[in-house]
């Protein structure tokens, strides 16, 4: 029996962690920092909750079923589950996320040296998605490629990013703002939310379970226990990141009060700190970012739609990188414009089917619990995505009166609502269902 050695798991925590860490992730923290201030740590708190948390069972729970979406949606019936997973691994893959990593790095790391014109967009996604293909033709070499290498490199450029901001701040901690002054840790928790990394974590799920059974790993329980601890090592790595961007946001007010948003915020501090060495270091640390997130969402979409499709990985792969690549062509703000909506509606959807999924062994009849309690989330999850879309005449004025209905969450009480009344049905049909049985014998 095959087993992985302490290096072998490190560097499958590594492949993991970089998985995650997308530009969104290092965006986010410093804006709420800034935002939060003298609350930071209340709001950091929060946004933990959502931003490594939620991702971490999520791993958790593909573990447990063996690491594929097919086996968490099995409750709902097949049509309707392939249908979600569908729809996750194309809004997570080359509809939105995949492009948008291309796009955002874009922005970030180049646009600044080269300006923000289509023929330097253009060459850069070339190039980036060149290099997206080359890690993901060979999708068992990704712990060697990602969890050896690249994600090493970034870890270094992290730690001088992230030591900077600890012990060379720029400033005090600033003072909240009125967002933040009522409820700092629900504010954290949605600002955690809105990474969306609980969708990448039900496709990443497929990948670390390959990767793990690339290295000649076969035995389940040992696959489980190893996807396991490649989360928890992600999740550590991903707390320390996000704790000192918020940090350096919180401490940024008196250079980058300004800012509108996380890019403005992080370009002024390592502008501030490092000087144009800094920025060539931002640069490295959000094209490494985009670039390992991109493998990872190529590399799941690629496992999933080859198996689902009469179609080989390897043409798959292709086509959804050459078609990534003409969507991020379309710029940054009229796909985020389109993402946003999809992604708010989506997400709901994410976090109910992990929840039912590692609650499993309380429902003794999993289907009728999933199917009504997935519905009424679908219903509730679109009228969120319709009003983040500012489509809000469309909505019914009972859906925007719900409790955090304004911050895409008002889903969640009529959700817990269905699944009180979803688990008295379920222990009702069980019993009765156990009584006639007995009285048959």
């Amino acid at each position: 029996m095959t087993r992985l050695k302490g290096l072998d798991l490190l560097a499958l925590g590594f492949m993991t962690f970089a998985l995650f860490l997308g530009a969104g992730n290092i965006i986010f923290p410093p804006s709420a920092g800034m935002a939060a201030g003298q609350s930071i740590w209340f709001a950091a708190a929060g946004f933990l909750l959502t931003g490594v948390g939620l991702p971490l069972l999520t791993v958790v729970a593909l573990a447990r079923v063996g690491g594929g979406m097919d086996r968490l949606t099995a409750p709902l019936g097949r049509g309707a589950g392939t249908v979600l997973a569908v729809a996750v691994y194309l809004a997570i893959g080359p509809l939105f996320a995949t492009p948008r990593t291309a796009v955002v790095s874009f922005e970030m790391g180049v646009a600044p040296f080269t300006g923000n014109s289509g023929i330097p967009l253009f060459v850069y996604t070339v190039l980036f998605f060149i290099a997206t293909l080359f890690l993901v033709v060979n999708p068992g070499q990704l712990v060697d490629r990602v969890g050896k290498f690249i994600t090493p490199v970034l870890l270094a450029a992290l730690l001088v990013l992230g030591g900077a901001a600890i012990f060379a701040p720029a400033g005090d901690i600033g003072t909240t703002a009125d967002s933040y002054r009522n409820g700092p840790l629900l504010k954290g928790f949605l600002e955690g939310y809105l990474t969306m990394d609980t969708l990448g974590a039900l496709v990443f799920g497929i990948v670390i379970a390959t990767a793990i059974r690339d290295r000649g790993v076969s035995d389940p329980a040992l696959v489980t226990r190893y996807s396991m601890i490649a989360g928890a090592i992600a999740a550590a790595g991903l707390s320390l990141v996000y704790l000192a961007l918020f940090y350096l946001g919180a401490t940024s007010q008196g250079i980058a009060g300004e800012a509108q948003n996380g890019v403005q915020i992080l370009t002024t501090y390592v502008q501030h700190t490092f000087g144009t060495t800094g920025s060539l270091l931002l640069a490295v640390v959000i094209t490494l970012a985009c670039l390992t997130t991109a493998v990872g969402l190529t590399t799941a979409c690629g496992e999933f739609f080859s198996g689902l499709l009469p179609v080989s990985y390897r043409t798959v792969v292709i086509v959804f990188t050459l078609f990534s690549l003409a969507v991020a062509n379309q710029g940054l703000t009229q796909l985020i414009s389109v993402s946003v909506p999809v992604l708010v509606g989506l997400y709901p959807l994410a976090i109910m089917l992990v929840a039912l999924s590692l609650l499993d062994r309380c429902w003794i009849s999993p289907g009728r619990v999933f199917v009504p309690v997935m519905v009424v989330t679908l219903i509730f999850g679109v009228a969120d995505g319709l009003s983040a879309a500012g489509l809000t005449d469309w909505v019914p004025s009972f859906f925007t009166a719900l409790p955090l209905a304004a911050q895409s969450m008002g889903w969640l009480a009529p959700v817990l609502v269905t699944l009180f009344i979803a688990v008295i049905v379920d222990r009702i049909l069980g019993a009765t269902h156990t009584r006639s049985s007995t009285s048959a014998t």
